[in-house]
């Protein structure tokens, strides 16, 4: 989750790219006599993505103490949720290759803090505890999913909105979502629901979709092989870069962790004026902001682009409340500047605010500088995050709109260019591009060129 500090301490959440071991405290190290207390941030945060998900939010909750022996996990137990999570009884609904809308239950959301991080290095490992106590949302799905295609479908959408609600940024090149992905066989016609294989820490989309192909086609083989399901549900890794999974252990039951209430955190209560405030205030989600691009005129592929990226979508609804037409703004924004930014490599994030755009777009609008000269200015605002002003000043390129001087560069042209105009009055009219041309060359293409054919026209009659 995206908060400021952790689960149950007041240490810095955001651990990426800082040196091991530094945003750590004798309480998320887990060192005796200490006492956690809750964020009351991230636990508004999960009751506002639980809504989102159409949960039921359980009037009293209670933290529960899950234990296991790891070396990332520094008290030896995991303060999560178990016989009353926050919420449960939800669904979201997804579309498949445009088709749908198919819907997935979800059974439960919980909260609980982050292990550590090991890293193997031979025969040794090394543990980073600046994760550890990171607060978590656990949401745990019905077996409604029936491919690959509607699993990764269900948990692409899941993301959009978790991050619409600002729950969790999600980024999962850092880790923020990760998936464990439950397979099991059945027979055509049948309702049982045969031993499951847990693929544990997907951590993206593609992972998602080549583990469960490849475990299906395992447990396929076995099936075959042995006559029958298999006799136990198990848990298995995924490799990524052998493309298969491994065996690592049968899979746990609640009684193997010996859960018990937490004894230092009293229950939850919820109270109902409060969650009204909350369900208040959600934001639109993402299938309503598509349904509403879809309507301004944009394609299935432009809005699923807007959707997929808060900070992309800021900007075309700045740039269209601007413009009031959808098409323009899409060229702008999903054309121009997505196109500048994948050239040169950069994330939306890396590129020019809303802000910057509606000022880049003012000085097209009242003739500073021309709409090719726009797009050269973007994509400097894009390569160097400099302003649009910035770059115009230190550029030289403001338009010359003034008609005393533009008068005097079309006279010019049309001296320089007598046979233009000879062919002009004998019917030719793509002439005056010669005329045109000369002024635009003489002036660095600063000139405006609609003042420019305007002049020459009442030159030439």
């Amino acid at each position: 989750m995206n908060t400021n500090t952790k689960m149950f301490c007041g240490c810095d959440n955001d651990a990426f790219g800082k040196p091991p071991n530094v945003t750590v405290c004798p309480i998320c190290m887990g060192h005796p006599g200490t006492l956690p207390v809750p964020n009351k941030e991230a636990i508004l945060k999960a009751v506002k993505a639980s809504l989102a998900l159409k949960c039921t939010i359980n009037p009293e909750c209670h933290f529960d103490r899950k234990h296991y022996f790891y070396p990332d996990l520094p008290a030896g137990f995991q303060i999560s949720q178990y016989d009353f999570p926050l919420a449960s009884k939800g669904e979201v609904s997804y579309f498949v290759g445009g088709t749908g809308p198919k819907v997935c239950a979800i059974t439960r959301l919980h909260m609980e803090n982050d292990a550590g991080k090991l890293t193997h290095r031979g025969t040794k490992t090394l543990c980073d505890y600046n994760r550890a106590g990171t607060p978590l949302m656990e949401i745990v799905t019905e077996p409604d999913l029936r491919s690959k295609e509607e699993a990764v479908a269900f948990a692409e959408e899941l993301r959009r909105i978790l991050v619409a609600v600002n729950a969790s940024e999600a980024d999962m090149f850092k880790g923020m979502m990760r998936f464990d992905a439950s397979i099991s066989l059945r027979e055509v016609g049948t309702k049982k629901l045969n031993p499951r294989s847990e693929i544990k820490n997907l951590n993206s989309f593609k992972a998602l979709e080549r583990a469960l192909d490849y475990e299906e086609k395992r447990l396929r083989t076995l099936w075959e092989e042995t006559k029958g399901p298999m006799k136990g549900d198990i848990t298995v890794g995924w490799m990524d870069d052998e493309g298969k999974t491994r065996m690592l252990r049968s899979k746990e039951t609640a009684d193997d962790y010996r859960y018990f209430p937490e004894p230092d955190i009293p229950p939850l209560t919820m109270a109902p004026a409060l969650l009204e405030e909350i369900r208040k205030s959600l934001p639109e989600l993402p299938q309503q902001q598509k349904a509403k691009y879809v309507t301004l005129g944009l394609s299935q592929a432009e809005a699923t682009l807007l959707i997929d990226q808060p900070e992309l979508s800021e900007i075309f609804s700045a740039v269209y409340k601007k413009t009031k037409d959808a098409k323009r703004a899409s060229s702008l924004v999903l054309t121009q500047l997505l196109g500048f930014l994948n050239v040169h490599e950069k994330s939306v994030q890396e590129g020019p605010k809303a802000k910057d755009m509606l000022e880049l777009m003012g000085f097209i609008a009242d003739g500073t500088i021309s709409g090719n000269a726009g797009k050269e200015v973007l994509e400097e605002m894009v390569t160097t995050g400099k302003n649009a002003s910035s770059i115009i000043e230190a550029k030289g390129m403001k338009q010359i709109s003034d008609e005393g001087s533009l008068e005097k560069l079309v006279d010019q042209a049309i001296a320089a260019n007598p046979k233009a105009i000879e062919s002009y009055k004998a019917g030719k009219t793509a002439a005056l591009g010669a005329i045109v041309g000369w002024v635009m060359k003489e002036s660095k293409g600063q000139a405006n060129p609609t003042k420019v054919n305007e002049i020459i026209m009442k030159k030439i009659r």
